[in-house]
Parts: structure tokens; C-alpha cells; sequence
């Protein structure tokens, strides 16, 4: 930020018309010195470590070009799901670096962040859980918890500007750890998120999945439709307890809802089933800056379903930009057709990142 110095210019210059110039000499120089702006500091990306569940977790703070002394605004970046760590990658081969370019837009505007590697990435790994058979959305949640904790405690932070940004799945998070905290944050940007029950997503995902392949001659009509009754049985059966049957189903989808369903999945699935995000979002403070985006190209959460989470938004009285369509664009913020690991945000992605962080914007003179 440039210093404001027309105070200082009004004091000497009346100095100079009160005294003789021997005593002006030592305020003089004092002002000009008083005047100088504070040492540019450049960016980094400084590496963090932060414990939750006594299992130690790992991320990377990055910290933009700004004036020594001065506290930023700070984003807490939560992933999507699966296997997803700080960069928002599952590597080797699906690596997007989703947030990564969060932290670096977040940067353009002055915003410091957290990015973490979540449970069985990265550095951290699965801690206490040893692998994904107890894990389940609550300790999840806790481990975003004490990474936001951990952000308010960076000495560049300030915590009274803190947020958090999550994607996809952590959309969803982002409304659990801004109820699971005592000092909330002041705004929240829901990116593509989860808004409804999970295997409610599943749901329609798949059956959009058959309806294109019905579209492009890949399949009839007849066993398109019997596959969607037959994945609405076995949610059904599912979430009563009940043996989950897949026979007769297209093998690619027994297959998936054989894993989505095993032991490995189950509790995760459950707990994670068991939120329905606009009843979160109804609790969130009244004014708090709010960003939902969707994209026209997202299958995975088309905009057709956001309604009941921006009504709940609403009747919380959230303030800012709201929602924002974003025209062509897939659930990765890239143009449709794109290659999945292009490594960048479209505009309109970035624009509306901008227009959330507006009120904590930081331009740093160099």
C-alpha cells in the first residue's frame, strides 16, 4: 500500500513558517524518514505443519509480495474429494494444481494461504487412521479445523479477515469447519461445491453418465433406464442397511458402486451422506461474504441443483457476490473439452475469485 504522508506535509510546513531554520532541520528529517514506506517483503511459499487427531498433517502457506508489519487477509484452502492433496491433485496421472491456482489468484490480490495434504496424501498420509476403513467425514472436518486454526496463527495473518475457499467436496467442508469454529470467517467461497447428499450426486451423475451414452449410440434406451432404477435400488438399500445388490447392472457401474459401497468406503460414504448442505449453510453468521459458483459444462455439480443452497444462503443473510455461472466451464474451472491437467483457471474462474476477496484486496507497491 503507498503511505499517506499529507499529514506530516501540513506539519512542517508549518514548522517552517513558525520557527527559524536551525530548529526545523530535526523534525524535517524526522518526518521524511517517518514518511518512508515500510520494506517490501516478496512472496513465498513457506512449508507448515499443524496436528489434528494427534496425527501431524502437512501444507504450504504461501505468503504474497507485502509491506513488513502488515496483516493480510487469509484463505484456507480445502480440497475436493478422493485422494486429493494440497495442490488439489490425485498424482500420478489426474493433476489439475486446482488449488494451487487458488493460492496463486488469491496471491494477485493479496490473500495469503493454506493448502494441506487431507488424510492419505501427500506428506501426511493416513496419521492415526492407517488407511480409509474408519475414517469418516467428522475427522475430516477436523483436520480443516486445525489448519484454519493454524492459518489464524500466522504472524502475517489477520484474524479478522479470515476464509475459506473450498471445492467440489470441500464446499461442503467449508461449511462443516465454519460450524465447527469459534471465530468465523469472514466470508466463504463455495467453488463448484457439494450441495446436496452425496449419493443424491451419485445419483444423478451416473444417470447423466447413461443418458449421454444413450445420446451418442452407445447404448438403448431400455437398459439405460434399468440401470437408473437399479443404482436408485441399491442407494436405496444402502442407506437402510440392507445388502446392496448391483446384478443386472452395466459392469462399469457395478464395479463402481461395489467399491463406493465396500469396507473401504462405507463409514466415510455414510457420515459423508448423512449432510445436507443448504441445512449447514442456514447457520452460517448473518453477513458473511459468500461465493458459489457453477459452471454451464459441470456434470458433476451442474447448476440445475445449486437453488436450495443459495436460498439457504439467503435466508442466512449472507452479503457479497453470490452466485456466479460461469458460461462453458467444466468442474475443474477449465473450458469444456479441456485437458484435465492443463494447469489453469479460466477467466471467469478467476474473475470471481477476484470479486470475493474485493473487500480485503491488498495492492502492494513495489
Amino acid at each position: 500500500m503507498r503511505w499517506h504522508n499529507t499529514a506530516w506535509r501540513r506539519r512542517i510546513q508549518a514548522a517552517l513558517l513558525t520557527a527559524v531554520a536551525v530548529t526545523t532541520v530535526g523534525p524535517v528529517a524526522q518526518a521524511t524518514a517517518a514518511a518512508r514506506p515500510a520494506p517490501l517483503i516478496a512472496a513465498t511459499d513457506r512449508p507448515i505443519r499443524f496436528t489434528a487427531d494427534d496425527s501431524t498433517a502437512y501444507g504450504t502457506v504461501h505468503i504474497p509480495a507485502h509491506r513488513a508489519g502488515h496483516r493480510l487477509a487469509a484463505a484456507l484452502l480445502i480440497p475436493g474429494s478422493g485422494l486429493t492433496d494440497r495442490d488439489g491433485d490425485e498424482p500420478p496421472a489426474f493433476a489439475p494444481h486446482t488449488l494451487a491456482l487458488f493460492a496463486g489468484t488469491l496471491g494477485d490480490d493479496g490473500v495469503m494461504s493454506l493448502r494441506f495434504d487431507k488424510y492419505g496424501t501427500g506428506n501426511t498420509g493416513w496419521g492415526r487412521y492407517r488407511n480409509s476403513d474408519h475414517i469418516d467425514m467428522a475427522a475430516y472436518t477436523r483436520q480443516a479445523v486445525a489448519a484454519y486454526d493454524a492459518l489464524r496463527a500466522q504472524p502475517e495473518a489477520d484474524p479478522n479477515a479470515l476464509l475459506i475457499v473450498g471445492h467440489s467436496e470441500g464446499g461442503l467442508q467449508a461449511l462443516l469447519v465454519d460450524r465447527a469454529v469459534r471465530q468465523k470467517p469472514a466470508g466463504l467461497a463455495l467453488i463448484a461445491p457439494q450441495d446436496t447428499r452425496l449419493l443424491d450426486a451419485v445419483d444423478y451423475q451416473l444417470a447423466g453418465q447413461l443418458d449421454q451414452a444413450v445420446a451418442a449410440g452407445q447404448l438403448s434406451a431400455r437398459p439405460a433406464a434399468l440401470n437408473k432404477a437399479g443404482v436408485h435400488r441399491a442407494i436405496a438399500e444402502f442407506r437402510a442397511h440392507h445388502q446392496v445388490g448391483t446384478s443386472g447392472l452395466l459392469p462399469s457401474i457395478a464395479s463402481f458402486l461395489k467399491a463406493l459401497f465396500g469396507p473401504h468406503n462405507a463409514v466415510f460414504v455414510r457420515s459423508d451422506d448423512a449432510s445436507y448442505p443448504p441445512d449447514i449453510a442456514r447457520g452460517i453468521a448473518h453477513g458473511t461474504r459468500a461465493l458459489v459458483t457453477c459452471g454451464t459444462a459441470d456434470v458433476n455439480v451442474p447448476c440445475r441443483t445449486t437453488p436450495p443452497l443459495l436460498a439457504a444462503l439467503a435466508s442466512a443473510r449472507t452479503t457479497g457476490p453470490g452466485l456466479r455461472v460461469l458460461p462453458g466451464l467444466d468442474h475443474l474451472l477449465h473450458p469444456a473439452g479441456s485437458p484435465v491437467n492443463g494447469r489453469t483457471l479460466a477467466p471467469a474462474a478467476r474473475r470471481a475469485l477476484h470479486d470475493f476477496v474485493r473487500p480485503w484486496r491488498q495492492l502492494t507497491a513495489s
